[in-house]
C-alpha cells in the first residue's frame, strides 16, 4: 500500500492545488456558506480518519446536555440510506451509519441526525418540535457549505498534521494551512507521561494563531468489558479474540498487550461492512472483544451476543476545567 502510495507522489500537488483553491474561494466569498445565529460546533480534522472524533463528540455531549437541547449531525459515512434520516427506534448502523448509531443508543434525549448534505440536515433540526439548542458536526471540518460558530481540530499525537502531507500520498485532506480555521486544536492520544517540554514542541511546531488554544488530550481505557447482558474484569479475561474495524487499532492493542492479555487480533479496514462469511468464522471464536464502534454493527447477529464484549473509553483532556469553560462560554 505504501509503495502504490509513493508511487502516487505525481498527484500530490494536483491535490493540494485543488483543495487550497477551493478553501480560497470560500475564504474570500466567492462560493457561499451559511452561517447561523444559533451555536454549531464542528468536530474534525485534517487527515483521514483515526484522531478519535466520536469519543469528542461524546465528550461535548456530556457536558453539555444537562443544560442544552443536544443534537448530533453526521453524514452518517456507510449507511445504505439517502438524504436526511432522524435516528429513531427503528434507526440501525446500516441506516444511519455506525458511530451516529451509536451516540443514539448510548444517550437518551439526544437527537441524532444523518444528512450527507449539512445545510440541509441543519434545516430540517430546526423544523423539529423540540429543535435543538446546540447543534453538533461530526466530521465536518472540510464541509464549507457551512460555516460553524465553533471548529475544534483534532489532530493524533503519534500523526501530526504538521508532519504530514495531502492525500494520495499523505493523509492529509487538504494543505496544512486549513488548519487556521479552527478556534481549538486538540492533540489527541498523547500518552499520559507527555513532558511539559514535548508539548511546547508541539505547540511551536503547529504554529496556531493567537486566538487558538491548545489542548492535549489522552484515551481512558475502561478496567472492564461489556455485553449487551454481562460486564467482565480485564484482569479476569481468558484468551479471546480481537475484532477491530476502526482506522487505527495500535493503541488498543499496545494496551490490551501492555495487560499482558492472551488474544489474537483479526484486523479490518475502517467502517467495514461484516460479510455473512465473517459473521460466520466470528461465530466459531469463544470470547471477542471488540470496539464500541464495532460492536453496533455486530451486535444484531444472533449468533454472536453472547460471545460479543466491547471496551469503553472515554478522552481525557488536560486542563479540562479550561476546556470546558471555552465551550460553555461559546455556547451561552
Amino acid at each position: 500500500m505504501n509503495i502504490i502510495r509513493n508511487l502516487l507522489f505525481p498527484i500530490v500537488p494536483i491535490y493540494y492545488v485543488i483543495t487550497w483553491l477551493r478553501n480560497r474561494l470560500y475564504d474570500a466569498g466567492i462560493k457561499s456558506s451559511k452561517s447561523y445565529e444559533f451555536p454549531i460546533i464542528c468536530v474534525g480534522n485534517l487527515s483521514t480518519g483515526g484522531t478519535g472524533k466520536t469519543p469528542m463528540i461524546e465528550y461535548l455531549i456530556r457536558l453539555l446536555k444537562e443544560d442544552k437541547n443536544l443534537a448530533t449531525l453526521s453524514r452518517g459515512y456507510k449507511r445504505v440510506t439517502k438524504g436526511f434520516v432522524l435516528a429513531d427506534k427503528n434507526a440501525t448502523a446500516d441506516t444511519i451509519g455506525d458511530e451516529p448509531f451509536q451516540f443514539y443508543r448510548k444517550f437518551e434525549d439526544l437527537t441524532v441526525a444523518v444528512d450527507g448534505d449539512r445545510q440541509n440536515g441543519i434545516a430540517e433540526l430546526r423544523t423539529l418540535k423540540s429543535q435543538p439548542d446546540v447543534i453538533l458536526l461530526d466530521d465536518a471540518f472540510q464541509h464549507r457549505k457551512v460555516t460553524a460558530g465553533f471548529n475544534i481540530l483534532l489532530t493524533s499525537y503519534n500523526n501530526l498534521y504538521y508532519k504530514d502531507i495531502v492525500l494520495p500520498t499523505g493523509n492529509l485532506r487538504e494543505p496544512r494551512s486549513g488548519a487556521k480555521r479552527a478556534d481549538v486544536v486538540v492533540v489527541t492520544k498523547c500518552d499520559k507521561t507527555i513532558s511539559k517540554i514535548e508539548k511546547q514542541k508541539i505547540a511551536s511546531k503547529l504554529k496556531l494563531k493567537s486566538h487558538q488554544k491548545l489542548f492535549f488530550s489522552y484515551v481512558d481505557y475502561a478496567s472492564h468489558v461489556i455485553s449487551s447482558t454481562d460486564k467482565l474484569e480485564l484482569s479476569k479475561l481468558p484468551s479471546f479474540t480481537l475484532v477491530t474495524g476502526i482506522a487505527n487499532a495500535n493503541p488498543l492493542v499496545d494496551f490490551l498487550r501492555e495487560k499482558g492479555l492472551d488474544f489474537n487480533h483479526l484486523e479490518y479496514s475502517d467502517h467495514y461492512s461484516f460479510k455473512i462469511s465473517d459473521i460466520e468464522t466470528l461465530a466459531t471464536k469463544s470470547l471477542i472483544i471488540t470496539t464500541e464502534k464495532d460492536f453496533v454493527r455486530l451486535s444484531d447477529h444472533d449468533e454472536l451476543k453472547r460471545k460479543l464484549y466491547y471496551l469503553p473509553i472515554q478522552i481525557k483532556i488536560e486542563e479540562s476545567a479550561q476546556f470546558d469553560n471555552v465551550i460553555k462560554a461559546f455556547v451561552n
